[in-house]
């Protein structure tokens, strides 16, 4: 990032997101992602979000940053994903990030978004894990699908990154450094990302270390 101290969730300015409330002050949210999925092909089941630490529970915070509501912003650090709203409050969920090695960072839009996407492994993890063969041409989607229940794809000018914010079929990796470089969120969350944001949303995503 050319000038991580204009967002407010690098060191200078993370302060800024929660101000005087603490996490443990955030307000738990009550999703309505599944109550508005009834056309969902694979209903998902209540996720029970007692077994994440709070901080990667989803919950509404204090926003007193720069960034347009709408825009979602990645702090990789904190393994923590915001959706800024009206009001000065944003939303957060957990999420995953990449591995040492695979994370990205940048400004990017959403050019896609997808329900139970097809997942198709580069060659580059197919060449590192030959059994990923089997799906060079693509996994479909569905609930044992890495996607997960939806997917948001990240482009560049109008070209695909080839990262996503996507579901999971491993909830537990929220919070932790464990994908290949895209951002993972629990199912329930990537649904009600998925619900609140159109093609065309900026996207923030935070480099480590900044």
């Amino acid at each position: 990032m050319k000038n991580p101290d204009s967002y407010p969730f690098s060191p200078v300015r993370r302060s800024l997101l929660l101000g005087a409330a603490s996490a443990v002050l955030a307000a738990p949210f009550a999703g309505t992602a599944l109550a508005d999925a009834s056309d969902d092909p694979y209903p998902l089941p209540k996720f029970n979000y007692s077994k994440l630490p709070e901080a990667f529970r989803p919950a509404v915070v204090n926003y007193t940053g720069r960034q347009w509501p709408g825009t979602v912003i990645v702090d990789t650090p904190k393994r923590q994903l915001y959706l800024i709203l009206e009001g000065g409050k944003a939303m957060r969920w957990g999420c995953a990030v990449g591995k040492d090695g695979f994370r990205w960072a940048g400004l990017a839009d959403i050019g896609r978004k997808v329900m139970w996407p097809r997942w198709t492994p580069p060659k580059e993890m197919i060449a590192r894990n030959p059994d990923m063969a089997k799906w060079a041409n693509g996994m479909p989607g569905g609930p044992q699908n890495p996607l997960g229940a939806r997917a948001l794809y990240l482009f560049q000018n109008g070209n695909d990154t080839l990262f996503r914010i996507h579901g999971t079929t491993d909830p537990m990796s929220i919070g932790k450094n464990a994908s290949s470089g895209c951002i993972r969120m629990v199912n329930q969350d990537a649904v009600e990302l998925y619900r609140r944001v159109p093609v065309g949303s900026r996207v923030v995503v935070l480099a480590e270390g900044v």
